[in-house]
């Protein structure tokens, strides 16, 4: 279980921290108030106050400052963010950003992550946005509280402010006299809004922000303690397990509930509709019952699933709406090459390593869910719409979940758990879903289809760029109940929100569909289709993957077209001066300009910067290929990367090493297998992964840092870099341009044969 069990009695529903009760909401007075505008969130529209729009990261939802941080008169210092630990070290970094600020050790502060019942609402934990949001507020938080605490110091010593020191929550005076951070909020009121500026320090002075810092979350992962949701036992638990349907729309008609309950263990089954579970005494029990009960179970036809075959030919009269996203034309000089590029991507799955799985207790009427969800406020407003439940009654508890990141089963499980709770009140329910059903339910990540035209003139400049393409959001995140997949299994089924296109410039299909690169004639298209015939949603950096890919080919081959170096080709049409920098720092770590190549390997280099608004990330890669096999191994990657003021240096490195291993599994093995029928992607046989024999055999990380600039979201940033360094260095390595993902295999191997 997580630091939030100090926070929470499993039984008793205990709100109380150091006896102090803990609201975690917004109020802002004044008839601003009432003036919104609505910003993008990767989740769903998040309305900011005209009052507070000013306000740094999510103060601008949040901004009392007791929502942030609270210190009791025994000097009990607990800071609270609404954003979660995804195995990102997020809960790390934003406890160095807090300590920072209010000039503490961070052994000395209680940090607890994302719970309805105590944290600021934050949204969804994704798209990079942790560091960047909940990161700014914390400082701007911490730094204002620390100055109203040695303000009212200062009052009280009858001296100037600018005379005392703060240091591990202790203010002192010149003359001696010290004052607790404890003693002091009895003389300062931090219910109050934040301000729009901030005593923020010296970054010259920083002794936490900036240092490596060890993971909260890493000893008991690697000792094999508590470490995740899967992991929870609570007094008098339960376990469950479901049965899910074979295909999508096939309704339940029947199934053996006389021979599963004479099972062992087997104490309830639970059907509403379609929705259909089995609870046991112990685990082992409910696997078994649930074996039996999905075997006995009788389901209707359902529906049918796309050709693999034509699905990407299929989707272009899916998409119903074009959404032109760049359209600039200046004088330029003729064309003298032009070219014209297709690119393709398959539809993926999460894999999660660990199955989703949720913990549910209805006692009382309250019903209380621990869960790995990104978003545990959306989760909670979801579950209380199907439950017919007030809001105030359902409490929704951050819990690490093992492999949990984008829209995974997280929030559908805890629906399951949630249902079950209901249907046995007084009994914690453990769910868990069975690994078929991880693989086959899982939130795909949808195909794509990409298509650029662009010329250079006799100068081997760039004077004009064409690029359309044609997908779905890529993100059908929990904004009602009807998003939730056992919500719409019940006998009366709730109706999921209409898919809509994420805007610019964060996007989603067209996520980094904008290239960054000074172009004198741009035109793009985002051609978006509202539905997708397998059930997709959010993964890592959602379009930018393939769009990076198919942009940073496309520079690639122009750069050979004109027969210039590749990164002397980039650098000429880049103006912005911290991509030339992250551009020119991986091609010399890498020692570009590279000796010719050895037979069957290659080099290749690629840039972006994360939706045009995060870190700025360049990578070099060095492949070897096996003509026989078409096996692509990734020998040696260098990455530079620009995140702004860096708050751990070992967590930005740990973040783009692991996006460069995941980028390069998506981007030479994985694609989702299926047919007409039913998905076949059932385990890690039918759904072949990276594996550990092949992870790269080198990744230098090179961090420029920015002291004293935002933060810039890190996470995702090296996704699309490494797709596309990927596919020019296997063109260099074979001269073959390869432009439909995965890339290696048996389709690289016939390519290299003809």
């Amino acid at each position: 279980m997580s630091e939030q069990d100090d926070f929470i009695d499993a039984g008793r529903r205990c709100f109380m921290i150091s006896g102090a009760l803990f609201v975690a909401f917004s109020m802002v007075k004044g008839a601003d108030a009432l003036a919104q505008e609505v910003i993008a969130d990767e989740g769903a529209a998040v309305h900011v106050a005209k009052a507070t729009e000013t306000l740094a990261g999510s103060l601008k939802t949040n901004p009392l400052l007791d929502a942030w941080i609270k210190i009791t008169p025994a000097g009990k210092v607990t800071v609270f963010t609404g954003k979660v630990e995804l195995g990102t070290g997020v809960r790390t970094a934003l406890l160095q950003v807090a300590a920072e600020e209010l000039d503490m050790a961070p052994s000395l502060i209680t940090f607890l992550t994302a719970d309805t019942g105590a944290s600021p609402d934050e949204g969804l934990t994704a798209g990079s946005h942790t560091i960047a949001d909940s990161g700014s507020a914390l400082l701007n938080a911490a730094a204002q509280v620390r100055g109203l605490l040695v303000d009212a110091a200062a009052q009280h010593f009858g001296v100037d402010a600018a005379t005392l020191s703060a240091n591990d929550a202790v203010i002192r005076a010149q003359d001696g006299r010290t004052m607790s951070y404890g003693e002091a909020v009895g003389l300062v009121d931090l219910h109050r809004n934040a301000t729009p500026t901030s005593p923020l320090k010296d970054p010259k002075t920083f002794r936490t922000i900036g240092t490596p810092m060890p993971r909260l979350d890493i000893p008991s992962k690697v000792t094999g303690g508590v470490s995740y949701v899967h992991d929870m036992q609570l007094p008098g638990m339960l376990h469950a397990r479901v049965v899910m349907p074979p295909v999508y729309d096939a309704k339940l008609l029947g199934f053996d509930e006389a021979a599963i309950m004479k099972m062992p263990g087997v104490l309830k089954i639970v059907r509403d509709g379609s929705m259909l579970a089995v609870v046991a005494q112990g685990e082992w029990q409910a696997v078994l019952a649930q074996r039996a009960l999905a075997a006995s179970s009788q389901w209707s036809a359902g529906r049918a699933l796309p050709d693999p075959a034509t699905v990407h030919r299929d989707l272009k009269p899916l998409c119903t709406q074009q959404i032109k996203i760049a359209d600039h034309h200046a004088p330029a000089a003729p064309a003298v090459k032009t070219l014209n590029a297709r690119f393709i991507k398959r539809y993926l799955m999460h894999g999660s390593i660990g199955p989703s799985c949720s913990v549910a207790h209805l006692d009382g009427g309250q019903l209380t869910v621990w869960t790995h969800s990104q978003g545990v406020y959306p989760l909670r407003d979801a579950l209380a719409e199907m439950l017919s439940m007030p809001k105030e009654n359902v409490r929704c508890v951050h819990t690490e979940g093992s492999g949990c990141y984008g829209h995974n089963g997280a929030d559908d499980v805890a629906a399951h758990a949630a249902l079950i709770a209901v249907a046995m009140p007084g009994r914690p329910i453990r769910v868990q879903w069975m690994r078929e059903q991880e693989h086959t339910w899982d939130h795909f990540t949808p195909a794509m289809v990409t298509e650029v035209k662009a010329s250079i003139d006799a100068g081997g400049h760039i004077v004009d760029w064409q690029y359309a393409l044609w997908s779905s959001s890529h993100n059908e995140r929990i904004v009602n109940a009807g998003r939730l997949l056992p919500a719409r299994m019940l006998e009366k089924p709730f109706v999921p929100a209409p898919s809509t296109p994420m805007l610019q410039p964060e996007g989603g299909g067209d996520r980094n569909g904008i290239p960054l690169y000074t172009l004198p004639n741009i035109e793009v298209m985002n051609n978006f289709s509202p539905t997708m015939p397998l059930q997709t949603s959010a993964m890592r950096s959602l379009g930018a993957h393939t769009n990076v890919f198919a942009i940073e080919s496309t520079m690639d081959d122009l750069a050979h077209m004109a027969g210039i170096d590749t990164v002397e080709f980039r650098l000429r049409h880049m103006d912005d001066p911290r991509a030339r920098d992250v551009i020119a720092l991986a091609a010399k770590q890498f020692g570009w300009p590279r000796p010719p190549r050895a037979r069957n390997r290659g080099v290749g280099f690629a840039f972006a910067k994360y939706k045009n608004l995060m870190a700025y990330v360049a990578i070099a890669v060095e492949i070897s290929v096996e003509p026989e096999t078409g096996q692509v191994t990734l020998e040696r990657a260098v990455a530079a990367i620009d995140s702004g003021q860096i708050v751990n240096p070992d967590g930005v490195r740990n973040q783009i090493e692991g996006g460069i291993v995941q980028s390069a599994s998506w981007t030479l093995h994985e694609e989702l297998r299926y047919d007409t029928s039913r998905v076949r992607s059932f385990d890690w046989g039918t759904y072949p992964i990276l594996r550990y024999s092949s992870v790269p055999k080198s990744i230098e990380v090179h961090l420029i840092d920015r002291p004293g600039a935002p933060f810039l979201g890190v996470a995702e940033g090296s996704m699309g870099p490494t797709a596309g360094a990927l596919g020019n260095a296997i063109f260099d390595a074979t001269g073959k341009r390869l432009r439909e993902m995965p890339l290696a295999g048996d389709g690289l191997r016939k390519l290299i044969e003809v």
